[in-house]
């Protein structure tokens, strides 16, 4: 994750149709989470305090480092032509920004987004992960106007281990619906209904202030 300056869309940003306001990949992170995230965050302005947390800080030690990592792999597995390293990308239309830690072109013609995830790969790619990759594809579309079918996830604690992740129309609906929401929260400060998941609850910091 960002910086918590970065997580948060300023109220005062909003103006009634919530234009001028851009959505960035870790507040939708944070949505995937539990959408009360965006409440406590952007409507009562109660900051989560993450700087504490050792895989927060060792994370960003990795984007930092990220460019030691011996890409040549990347090249030979994927096809990849051209790679960028720590695109700052906005996209206007539809209200998002980020920066993608690798904007990779392909033999094939078309683009991907790579991201570094200092995590253990545990079977499966969490929707988190999987919407991020949605997410920054869709601001290469946009800004590159080319062809994003898939993006990767490197797992830098499973020995750098690469996963693939399919793109389609459907997950980029998803997506923008997705963003949807989070900006009406933030502008209508109304309070949404918590994630489904009640595991989740346990080990959140907003736990003793969610009814």
């Amino acid at each position: 994750m960002t910086d918590e300056a970065d997580n948060l869309i300023d109220p005062h940003e909003l103006n009634h149709e919530g234009q001028g306001v851009y959505v960035t990949a870790s507040v939708l992170m944070e949505y995937l989470f539990c959408p009360r995230f965006i409440y406590f965050m952007n409507c009562l302005c109660i900051a989560q305090h993450e700087e504490q947390r050792y895989k927060v800080q060792a994370g960003r030690e990795v984007h930092e480092n990220k460019e030691k990592v011996n890409a040549d792999y990347l090249r030979k597995r994927l096809g990849v032509v051209d790679k960028e390293t720590g695109v700052f990308l906005a996209s206007r239309r539809y209200q998002i920004k980020g920066i993608v830690d690798e904007v990779l072109t392909l033999s094939d013609g078309t683009m991907a987004p790579l991201d570094y995830k200092y995590a253990q790969f545990r079977d499966r790619v969490f929707k988190t992960h999987s919407y991020q990759s949605v997410f920054y594809g869709l601001l290469i579309k946009d800004n590159y106007g080319v062809d994003v079918s898939r993006g990767f996830v490197c797992y830098v604690r499973s020995a750098h281990l690469l996963k693939e992740i399919d793109i389609r129309q459907s997950e980029y609906d998803k997506l923008l619906i997705m963003v949807k929401e989070i900006i009406d929260i933030s502008q209508r400060c109304y309070y949404p209904k918590g994630t489904r998941d009640k595991a989740k609850c346990v080990d959140c910091c907003y736990r003793n202030i969610c009814v």
